[in-house]
């Protein structure tokens, strides 16, 4: 516990008070000094012998409340209060495709490294957004809940791999269902950002889903990665990367991985969303940003913290008693001067 929040200040209470006093000590010289010579030599002496105590009780009320400011402005503080911060979000939601064809490299290195290049760079700009990190192959999987922390969305998506999950396939509804729960609880116009090949195993399926979307408000952004022209999947490769074997059929043909884009844009369009062709992971970021404008923002909360109670009104409250002290302090005399 830090008895004060801004303990800095307490280090300035020794120059002030010495300031302070060396201004009244002038102050007192020069009065002394063109007294004696209006009125004679010892005329100071005896105008303020009376007055002695009185000055120095009123010199130590205005000595008093510059301490007791200083105090003020370190910001004393004891106990604990539990507060609840807040703040305006959107709603997002990014589902990112980890099925094998992910492996192809028809974009250096493959298609899901440049995935998780852009995405990295637009989480740390979507700085009003509340977000949450699915990875899906034939079925869908919360790898992060929604949420502000970027550090841990950084790390979720440093995490994804190719073959990541244990059901093959690639399926464009179950991530779509599963983000149309994710979000439902949330009012206004939200998004799911979609990275995908495009390839889809159970295309009866996506009505379903597109209609669980429009339903809850979601605007779906879909991303392509990959070529029109396709690539094959690597299976095994050597211990120095390159490629040894790809992936083959069950009839054992060579497997060729092609972006459907097609069905992307109809997904995209269906919900008011729109279709990205990947590019450039600076210039995917930029779009899905502009896509993104004009998503609601509602109100939740960040998270509880205990912070101290700051107790800065005591010390303000004696600087002003003595304040007040000094100023309407009254110089009356006991005695008259001779």
């Amino acid at each position: 516990m830090r008895l004060f929040a801004h303990p800095f200040v307490l280090l300035y209470i020794l120059p002030v008070l010495g300031a302070l006093l060396i201004i009244l000590w002038l102050g007192k010289r020069l009065a002394r000094h063109y007294t004696n010579r209006l009125f004679g030599r010892e005329a100071y002496t005896k105008l303020t012998r009376p007055l002695g105590q009185v000055s120095r009780l009123k010199n130590t009320c205005l000595a008093g409340a510059v301490c007791f400011v200083l105090l003020a402005l370190a910001g004393p503080q004891w106990g604990i209060e539990i507060t609840e911060a807040q703040g305006n979000f959107a709603q997002t939601v990014i589902a990112v495709d980890v099925s094998s064809s992910m492996r192809a490299q028809d974009l250096k290195p493959d298609r899901l490294a440049n995935a998780k290049q852009m995405l990295q760079m637009l989480v740390s700009h979507l700085k009003e957004n509340r977000i949450g990190i699915i990875a899906f192959t034939s079925q869908a999987f919360i790898q992060c809940p929604i949420t502000t922390d970027t550090s841990a969305l950084d790390y979720f998506i440093t995490s994804l791999q190719p073959d990541m999950l244990p059901v093959p396939g690639t399926s464009l509804s179950a991530p779509v269902t599963l983000a149309a729960q994710m979000l439902a609880r949330y009012p206004g116009q939200k998004a799911l950002i979609l990275l995908t090949d495009g390839e889809d195993h159970t295309p009866q399926e996506l009505a379903a889903a597109q209609k669980a979307a429009q339903e809850n408000g979601i605007r779906i952004i879909a991303v392509g990665i990959g070529t029109p022209q396709g690539a094959l999947i690597p299976a095994q490769t050597d211990p120095n990367g390159q490629v040894t074997e790809y992936k083959k059929d069950k009839n054992g043909k060579t497997v060729v991985s092609k972006l459907d884009e097609a069905s992307l844009t109809a997904l995209a369009q269906a919900t008011g969303g729109v279709y990205i062709s990947y590019t450039s992971a600076a210039q995917v970021a930029r779009q899905i940003e502009a896509a993104m404008a004009g998503l609601d923002k509602s109100t939740s909360s960040t998270g509880a913290h205990a912070v101290y109670q700051n107790r800065y009104v005591i010390p303000l409250v004696l600087a002003l008693l003595c304040l007040t002290g000094y100023l309407l302090w009254p110089q009356r005399t006991s005695k008259k001067v001779q």
